[in-house]
C-alpha cells in the first residue's frame, strides 16, 4: 500500500482520517461482538431451562398416555379430535442489527375436543401436558433459531474486527509512517538545500 501512496501532505491526512476511522469501526464492532455474545449467553441458558422443561413434561405426557391407553385402549380415534395448531405467527426484534424471530402461539387454555364417555382423567391429564409442550416446543425453537443467527453474526462479526485489527489498521499505521517519515526527509533535504543557498548568497555578497 506505502509503495502506492504519494507521499504529499494531502495524502497524509486522508491516510490519517482512515486510520481514524478504522479505528473507531474496530472498537464499534467489538462492542457489538461483545453485546451478541451476552445476548446469546442469556439465550443459550434460557435453551437449557426450557428443554429441561419440555423433557418433564413430555415424561408426564406420554406417561399419562400410557395409563389412559390401558385404560381405554389406543386412543387414535379421540387424537384425530383434536384441531390441527394454526395460532402460530413470526416477528422480527432487532438486536444490534441481527434480526432475532419471535414466535407467537396465541394457544388458550385447552379445550377438550373429545367426549367425556370416551375419556377419562388420565387422556384428560395426557392431553394438558401434550398442551404444554406444544407451548414450550415453540418457545424453544424461537430461542434456538435466536442463538443460531447470533453466533453467525459473532463469527461474522469478529472476521471484521480481526482484519480491521490485523489488517487495515497496521496497514494505514505503516502508510501514516511511510508519508510523515517522506516528508520529514523531503523538509530536511529542503532545509539543507535552503542553508546552501543562503551560504553561497552570503559569500556572494562578502
Amino acid at each position: 500500500m506505502t509503495n502506492q501512496i504519494f507521499p504529499t501532505k494531502g495524502n497524509l491526512i486522508k491516510t490519517k482520517k482512515s486510520l481514524d476511522l478504522s479505528r473507531m469501526g474496530h472498537e464499534l464492532l467489538d462492542r457489538k461482538r461483545n453485546i451478541l455474545v451476552r445476548e446469546m449467553m442469556l439465550l443459550m441458558n434460557d435453551a437449557n431451562e426450557i428443554q429441561l422443561q419440555i423433557d418433564a413434561a413430555y415424561k408426564k405426557a406420554y406417561e399419562a398416555l400410557q395409563q389412559s391407553n390401558i385404560s381405554l385402549g389406543f386412543c387414535d380415534n379421540i387424537a384425530q379430535a383434536v384441531p390441527v395448531e394454526q395460532n402460530v405467527s413470526l416477528s422480527y426484534r432487532s438486536v444490534m442489527g441481527v434480526e432475532l424471530p419471535t414466535v407467537m402461539l396465541a394457544a388458550p387454555p385447552p379445550a377438550m375436543h373429545y367426549g367425556f364417555d370416551a375419556s377419562n382423567s388420565l387422556l384428560d391429564e395426557a392431553y394438558i401436558s401434550f398442551h404444554e409442550v406444544k407451548i414450550l416446543t415453540a418457545r424453544l425453537a424461537e430461542v434456538e433459531n435466536c442463538v443460531y443467527r447470533l453466533a453467525f453474526a459473532i463469527k461474522k462479526t469478529q472476521k471484521r474486527v480481526g482484519a480491521l485489527k490485523n489488517i487495515m489498521i497496521p496497514r494505514f499505521e505503516g502508510a501514516v509512517k511511510f508519508i510523515a517519515d517522506a516528508l520529514e526527509e523531503k523538509d530536511r533535504e529542503e532545509f539543507s538545500r535552503l542553508k546552501v543557498i543562503k551560504s553561497k548568497k552570503n559569500q556572494q555578497e562578502d
